[in-house]
């Protein structure tokens, strides 16, 4: 993980929230208040207008997550902003101002990122949340990454290993957040935070894709 790859990453997500939003609306209606994907939508789109500041350049991984971080919990309402915002921030700061992160150390860095996740929203797997999505994909970047894989094929697995866990939520009846006032009636609906979350970890798997493609001797994933 290198500063291009990270802002390849970031913007990949703004596109990703943005062509979705309205789909993470729909799934929002059914057992929220029906902002999430106009949140998400303005929150990356506000990261990525700060990372194409050319007055500040990020000279590092760290303060581009760092920098993602702080600019959603301002931007972005409701608990989304906080959660993810944090999550970002937390990474960035697990992580050194090295010119490049490998694997293990990526790793690393988004376990700290779901423990500050799980501290400010005292959500486990199961609770019909993102952590549905966040905490598998945590793991199986681990478990490739302690397998000796290269981070295109962690950020794989990590990418496929959230996406089953948000369509795991679907039969999930919530037990925090808004959707938990519903009981019964949360059942039968996909979780828009893990969705969301879901799209950040298949951003982070499509921006080593193009990075593989691109010709050059540098190419290490």
């Amino acid at each position: 993980m290198d500063v291009s790859l990270t802002r390849d990453w970031v913007q990949n997500i703004a596109s990703a929230m943005s062509r979705n939003q309205d789909h993470l609306t729909t799934l929002d209606s059914a057992i929220g208040d029906g902002d999430h994907g106009a949140n998400m939508a303005r929150g990356f789109g506000a990261v990525r207008a700060v990372l194409d500041d050319a007055s500040r350049p990020a000279a590092s991984v760290d303060e581009i997550l760092v920098a993602a971080g702080k600019t959603l919990v301002a931007v972005v309402g409701g608990a989304s902003g906080p959660l993810f915002g944090s999550a970002f921030r937390a990474l960035g700061e697990a992580l050194d101002a090295d010119a490049e992160i490998d694997t293990p150390r990526f790793a690393a860095g988004l376990a700290a990122a779901l423990d500050k996740l799980q501290q400010l929203g005292a959500a486990v797997p199961g609770d019909k949340t993102m952590v549905d999505a966040y905490a598998p994909a945590v793991a199986a970047f681990r478990d490739a990454a302690q397998s000796g894989a290269d981070f295109r094929t962690a950020a794989h697995a990590a990418a496929d290993a959230a996406e089953a866990g948000m369509r795991a939520t679907v039969p999930m009846q919530a037990r925090k957040g808004r959707a938990s006032y519903l009981g019964l009636r949360s059942i039968g609906h996909q979780d828009p935070g893990a969705t969301s979350t879901t799209y950040v970890f298949r951003a982070l798997a499509e921006a080593t894709e193009a990075e593989a493609a691109r010709p050059g001797p540098c190419n290490r994933l």
